[in-house]
């Protein structure tokens, strides 16, 4: 089974694995659709016993952390509840362009309506932090956004960027605010086009892609970095819109 799908590793040794998760895959089984292929159990065919260390969500490609022994798996979840491993995600979004670092600094609850989003709440949401800057600025009003998660909630970056007035390319739940909504207010439909713009694009699914990890490996006793290359979805996207700009 694994062999009919993709997965490069990008880090392995006996402690730990670093695989450069594809998109439309789940980290773990899906709760009712048990049948389909997960990336843990995947990997696990190949590599063997291996403990989920984060998870990114299904159309999320990117840097995905798996630890190869319990006590591995204990030091880094320890880092991860300390915040201590810094993670960097790139992403294509519609909005105004920004010329500086911007640190978006919404409170955030999870699980706060019918559809399950992560929610804007000043009463009951938990202090959440996003620095965002624009790597690049493209056609249609599209630009290549750089987002570090200071803290690590449930659709985190999608939450604030929506809430900052940015629309996650193809993302279908969360839509840009000009102010803040309270979790009480209904979301507007998504500008048809939105949709237009990406109707050509070859990027299709949520357009956001785990960059980069760091942490402090237990055994090295020294910090590591890991980059993911980009998917081909996003390559092929950023190279058409550069041509598309001359750039």
């Amino acid at each position: 089974m694994f062999q009919e799908i993709k997965i490069d590793t990008l880090y392995i040794d006996e402690h730990l694995l670093v695989v450069n998760k594809p998109a439309g895959l789940r980290v773990i089984p899906d709760g009712y659709q048990k049948h389909l292929p997960d990336l843990h159990h995947l990997l696990m065919e190949r590599f063997g016993k291996l403990w989920v260390v984060h998870r990114l969500d299904r159309e999320t490609s990117g840097v995905n952390l798996f630890a190869r022994d319990a006590h591995t798996h204990r030091f880094l979840n320890q880092q991860f509840q300390n915040r201590q491993i810094k993670k960097v995600y790139h992403l294509f979004a519609i909005g105004p362009p920004l010329t500086n670092t911007v640190e978006i600094k919404f409170p955030l609850r999870i699980n706060g309506d019918r559809a399950h989003r992560t929610v804007i709440d000043f009463q009951k949401g938990k202090s959440a932090s996003t620095l965002v800057r624009v790597i690049q600025l493209l056609p249609k009003n599209i630009l290549l956004i750089e987002a570090e998660p200071q803290s690590g909630y449930t659709h985190q970056i999608r939450a604030h960027i929506s809430a900052a007035g940015y629309w996650l390319l193809n993302d279908p739940l969360y839509f840009p605010w000009n102010n803040p909504p309270s979790h009480k207010e209904a979301r507007p439909h998504l500008p048809s086009h939105y949709r237009e713009i990406c109707q050509d694009l070859p990027v299709r699914r949520i357009a956001l892609h785990s960059y980069k990890i760091e942490f402090f490996h237990p055994a090295l006793q020294r910090p590591l970095q890991v980059l993911a290359p980009y998917p081909e979805d996003f390559k092929m996207t950023l190279h058409r819109l550069k041509n598309e700009s001359g750039i």
